[in-house]
Parts: structure tokens; sequence; C-alpha cells
């Protein structure tokens, strides 16, 4: 239970809701025996890019690490289970709107290279096929933004792409490191 301010203690603000960017992880399956990646094609149902390709990716629920959003959504969507202590950072997307993120959105992307369970279709209303996909053949009908984020996670390129922003040099993609 949640104690009661003292009177020299700030009051919580309200949050802002009109300026809330949606959270969202995705991962990258890598088989780096095999050379290849796991891939679902968005079913008929599917809320957006219906018949598509994309990697397994879900939206952040509240008081969720994203990490664990991404075990989450991987587990839910595919039946694999990885440890979100072996996920590593492989992109980051920061959309300026989305179908559901009027506001924006920003897609953390991991790469997992162990994992336990079959490979299985856990949500056929949603998509129409889960397959391990060779990395030398990605579909050409892939959802952009996360295409962004494999592509440079294969080539070893850009960790950051910006998607939907006005000017030009927003809409670049960055490879490099901070600090």
């Amino acid at each position: 239970m949640a104690q009661p301010l003292t009177a020299d203690e700030p009051r919580p603000l309200p949050p802002a809701l009109d300026a809330m960017t949606l959270l969202v992880a995705a991962v990258i399956v890598h088989d780096l025996d095999t050379n290849r990646v796991v891939l679902l094609q968005r079913g008929p149902n599917a809320k957006f890019a219906q018949g598509m390709w994309d990697l397994p990716v879900g939206k952040n629920q509240p008081a969720e690490p994203v990490t664990d959003t991404a075990v989450r959504e991987l587990r839910e969507e595919t039946g694999l289970t990885v440890d979100a202590h072996t996920l590593e950072l492989a992109h980051v997307i920061h959309g300026a709107r989305g179908v559901e993120a009027p506001n924006g959105f920003l897609t953390v992307v991991f790469a997992a290279h162990t994992w336990t369970g079959e490979l299985l279709n856990a949500e056929p209303t949603k998509h129409a096929q889960v397959s391990w996909i060779d990395t030398t053949a990605i579909p050409e009908n892939f959802v952009p933004t996360t295409r962004s984020a494999l592509t440079g996670y294969l080539s070893h390129g850009a960790r950051v792409s910006l998607d939907g922003w006005q000017d030009q040099a927003s809409t670049a993609s960055w490879r490099g490191t901070c600090g």
C-alpha cells in the first residue's frame, strides 16, 4: 500500500498522455549455425500490414521492462522462449506515428541466438505463418520499419532508424555509439 505524501514531498504530476510514445519490442531470433531467422507473415486479421512479413513484435505493457516485453511477445507469437539476460540490443526504430501510436512509437529490437521450444504459429488468428527463413532469402513484402532493423543487424550497419519524420536529416539511419 502506498504511503501518503508528507507536506514537504512534491506531488506527482499527472501523466502526459497526449505526448505518450508507444513502446514496442521486437526480436530477431538468429540461428547462427544455419544462418536463418524467425519471421512471421501477418494474416488477414492483423491490425496492420496484412500479408506482409515481420519480426515477432509487440507492445509493452504497463510496468513491464522492455526485455520482458520481447520475451513475452516472442513466446506468445512463436512458442519460442528466450532468457531476457541473453538478449542483445540490435536496433532502435523511432517512428513519428503508427497505427495505434498517433504520438509515435519506439521499437527496441533485440537479437537472440539461443532459445528453447519448437517454432509454431501460436497466434493463427493474427499470423498466416511463422517460419525459419534463410537470411539470403528475406521476403520483399516486409514491414519497412522492421526490415530496416533486420537488414541493419544482418549487415552490421545502421543501429538506429527514424521513420516518418518531416525533415530530411531525421529520416536517415545511424550507425555508431554514443558516449
